[in-house]
């Protein structure tokens, strides 16, 4: 059957999960496999699991409960042990680890952020500051059999694409890191500029708001700012 894994706490945690099930139908009960200085929630893993709606919901909703009252180190969802032994045996084993995310995650919850710009735009702001991009553009559309012209014309604005794009996102993570304890950058993506996620305390939440919309706001209407949260934190686990 296995052990199916929700969270890592300290052993000291309120661990107040009445009223709480667990993933499956029906819903599995929450136990715990203790250490010395860690104690896992857990329950049975039900056969077959998919990451159903329900089960899902239920995954989180213990994380949920638990962070509420301290520290928890959320695991991604369908995580399962061989048994409650090997989930004891791997709390020993990473132990320091363990103790050292669950101080650097205690008070804080985790910010997604996903930015996109505008193509087109991009393109013109490479136009009209590039003088060899526009000199090569001219004589591309003069000379429509210009091969090595336009061979030349396409690997410089790549180029530039590029370079533009990671000043943006190192400049963006930069800005709004000043308000963060943590962040996590998982790079760009066909339709992403910058996907990242931000460990952020919870006494902070509120200037790191107004960081990512005074952020947007100077970035203008090419840029798409989509932040989610607070979430657990995934990211930093």
């Amino acid at each position: 059957m296995g052990t199916y894994l929700y969270a890592i706490t300290a052993v000291g945690h309120p661990l107040r999960l009445s009223g709480v099930g667990g993933v499956g139908n029906p819903a599995a009960q929450l136990r715990t496999v203790s250490t010395k200085d860690l104690c896992a929630v857990v329950s049975d893993a039900p056969p077959g699991l998919r990451a159903k709606r329900r089960d899902v919901a239920a995954h989180q909703d213990v994380q949920e409960r638990l962070l509420a009252d301290g520290a928890a180190l959320p695991m991604r969802f369908g995580l399962v042990g061989a048994d409650d032994e090997e989930v004891a045996a791997a709390l020993e084993q990473d132990r320091d680890s363990y103790l050292r995310r669950l101080a650097e995650t205690d008070g804080c919850r985790e910010y997604h952020l996903k930015v996109v710009r505008d193509e087109d735009d991009l393109l013109r702001e490479i136009m009209r500051e590039s003088a060899e991009v526009r000199r090569l553009n001219d004589r591309t559309r003069q000379n429509p059999g210009a091969y090595d012209d336009k061979m030349a014309l396409g690997e410089l604005i790549s180029q530039q694409v590029r370079a533009r794009q990671e000043h943006a996102r190192s400049d963006i993570v930069t800005r709004l890191g000043r308000t963060a304890k943590r962040t996590a950058e998982a790079g760009p993506t066909r339709d992403h500029l910058l996907t990242v996620s931000f460990l952020v305390e919870r006494d902070r939440v509120a200037a790191f708001s107004e960081a990512v919309h005074e952020e947007a706001g100077r970035r203008g209407d090419a840029y798409t700012f989509s932040l989610h949260g607070p979430l657990p934190p995934y990211s930093f686990v």
